[in-house]
């Protein structure tokens, strides 16, 4: 599963810096989704993976867990990256006028 991540954030990096690099707004509005995308993987990677884990307390180890912290900051993340997507695509369509 780790293998999996690493590849996706690798594939999303590389897409996000090429759409950057891009000549259009477009393009460098979907980079800037791109790359937000792939912060927040590696910020759901780095709280460990494991599969089936248990968010809350249910009574079984504490090494069943899963880390509640990583998944707390990539939801804010999420909400703040779909703010500055509408930010964005309304810039977008005022310069475009």
């Amino acid at each position: 599963m780790e293998l999996f991540i690493a590849i996706t954030i690798g594939i999303l990096v590389a897409g996000g810096v090429y759409r950057l690099l891009g000549g259009t707004k477009v393009d460098a509005i979907i980079g800037l989704i791109m790359l937000s995308q792939a912060a927040n993987l590696i910020i759901l990677a780095a709280g460990g993976l494991k599969h089936n884990a248990a968010a809350l307390l249910d009574g079984s180890p504490i090494s069943e867990y899963a880390d509640p912290l990583p998944q707390a900051l990539v939801l804010t993340a999420i909400v703040i990256g779909f703010g500055i997507l509408a930010f964005l695509i309304t810039l977008l369509i005022r310069s475009s006028k």
